[in-house]
């Protein structure tokens, strides 16, 4: 019988100060395997990574959490959506987890969440793969720096960020700059909407978007990290991301000289079309990187 390296995985929730936190992680069979957290986008969760993680699971522990106010997480009517308290939540929840070390996933606002846990936490990064995960204002298009202008008192603002939530908007944020539409599965979109047509999530979802100004602020800060702490680094990026830029990709080496740049020629979720050229460059990334000297935990269950 021929013997498939198919992934298990499994789906949990964790408590993190009042937020019933879901996540997936896979078992793989070595039980001192790397491990990747990885951090989702807007307007996902971590269903995004479920091929990646198929793929990838068996070999690697990757772990994926929701954010609060995506995907299957639950947070109480009160929580306050900031990139702050996004990275606080998941701060706790690396810590009840205990993965003392780990490489970033980072894309989209797993860029924002990602670096605010790497400042708090530089101890434990083995390393970074971010894709269309931006922290240079070279890499933010017109269209963005457009959006991240908008303020609540601004007549029309609000209504221009939920006009985003709509199903137009985020199928659009899936298929522009794809040359091959038809490589789009339409689940991502379709649950992306059904999450963020849940009562509550809207108004999350307007909270961040007049909260992202906060990560521009952040950007000097985040650079001189990457100086300081050189990590190693994989950066793949979708060159039609309407939002993040090919210059904020290349802007990358600028702090990391020994940075690994690849560049596909498709959209935001890059990984939707690419699969299957990004997997093994993230494979060979963590076999090369990954350090045994300061293993995780062992797998639980």
């Amino acid at each position: 019988m021929v013997r498939l390296p198919v992934a298990r995985i499994v789906h949990r929730h964790l408590e993190v100060d009042g937020v019933r936190v879901f996540y997936r992680e896979s078992v793989p069979e070595r039980p001192d395997a790397p491990v990747l957290l990885l951090l989702h986008g807007f307007p996902s969760a971590s269903h995004q990574f479920r091929r990646l993680i198929d793929v990838l699971g068996s070999r690697y522990r990757l772990v994926a959490p929701d954010y609060p106010g995506f995907g299957h997480t639950q947070a109480p009517h009160d929580f306050v959506h900031t990139f702050d308290r996004l990275a606080d939540i998941t701060e706790g929840f690396v810590r009840r987890l205990g993965l003392t070390r780990f490489t970033l996933y980072m894309f989209d606002f797993g860029a924002p969440v990602g670096f605010r846990l790497a400042e708090r936490l530089p101890e434990r990064i083995a390393g970074l793969v971010v894709q269309n995960g931006n922290a240079y204002q070279e890499g933010l298009s017109d269209a963005a720096r457009d959006f991240i202008a908008l303020r609540p008192e601004t007549p029309g603002a609000e209504k221009t960020v939920r006009d985003l939530l709509t199903l137009p908007g985020t199928r659009g944020q899936y298929e522009t700059g794809v040359p091959v539409p038809e490589l789009l599965a339409p689940d991502g979109w379709t649950l992306d909407q059904h999450f963020l047509d849940l009562p509550g999530r809207k108004d999350a979802q307007v909270a961040l978007a007049f909260d992202y100004r906060s990560n521009l602020e952040r950007y000097d800060r985040w650079q001189s990290w990457l100086r300081t702490h050189t990590p190693p680094a994989l950066i793949t990026w979708g060159v039609g991301d309407p939002f993040f830029t090919e210059a904020g990709a290349r802007a990358y080496p600028r702090d990391l000289p020994d940075a690994e740049l690849h560049l596909f020629d498709t959209g935001h979720f890059a990984l939707e079309t690419h699969l299957p050229e990004i997997a093994p460059l993230i494979a060979d990334f963590l076999d090369r990187t990954w350090s045994t000297g300061d293993p995780a935990v062992p797998l639980l269950g």
